[in-house]
């Protein structure tokens, strides 16, 4: 293969990636690769010595680090809060995303309560993910919803939420039950273990 064939190749494989990274529903994700392809761009661009483009894809790839540093400041950034079963706006949550809601919680109706107590998780003050359960006699949450907006959905709010649950917020443990199997992956992930007919996650 000559170089120039090999620069060209380069340069179609760092667009390509930039255009898949706009395909990611996660933002992490997304800047993530939309970094490693402008920094793959930088390269191509000062080789073929296309110097504008170079300094455009270096201000990329500034911006993109900006944002991956703020989003990993999750714990300053994020905020639990509880709010009422009965809520207006939780309702309005609930029926907005009932359809996502499903995918990873089949039996899931917005017309139907989903337990006792309910948490809405906040990033920049934003709602970013929904957490509803039953508090056990023994101080279990057992829950029924533990959902997590397409924009956010990585560990980083289960990773933030899980700890608080079983601190400040006084649970024992938390166990899920009938999830799909798109969420016990992500149990999986974020420390949850398999026992009996549910996953389980301690202090």
């Amino acid at each position: 293969m000559s170089s120039e064939t090999f620069i060209q190749l380069l340069g179609y494989f760092s667009t390509l990636l930039i255009l898949i990274s706009f395909l990611m529903t996660s933002v992490v994700k997304l800047r993530l690769l939309n970094l490693v392809g402008s920094i793959i761009f930088v390269v191509f661009a000062f080789l073929t010595k296309s110097y504008p483009t170079a300094i455009m894809n270096i201000g990329l790839c500034l911006i993109n680090i900006y944002f991956l540093i703020r989003l990993a400041r999750t714990k300053s950034l994020t905020t639990l809060l509880p709010i009422e079963t009965d809520n207006a706006y939780l309702k309005t949550f609930q029926s907005f995303y009932k359809d996502d809601i499903r995918t990873f919680f089949p039996d899931f109706d917005p017309e139907k309560g989903q337990g006792d107590v309910a948490y809405f998780v906040y990033y920049d003050m934003n709602p970013v993910g929904l957490t509803m359960g039953t508090r056990k006699p023994d101080g279990t949450l057992d829950i029924s919803i533990d959902y997590t907006i397409p924009k956010y959905r990585d560990t980083s709010v289960g990773r933030f939420l899980y700890p608080r649950l079983l601190g400040e917020e006084g649970f024992t443990a938390l166990e899920f039950r009938n999830a799909s199997e798109k969420h016990e992956k992500y149990l999986n992930k974020v420390g949850f273990r398999k026992e009996g007919d549910c996953y389980r996650l301690t202090k």
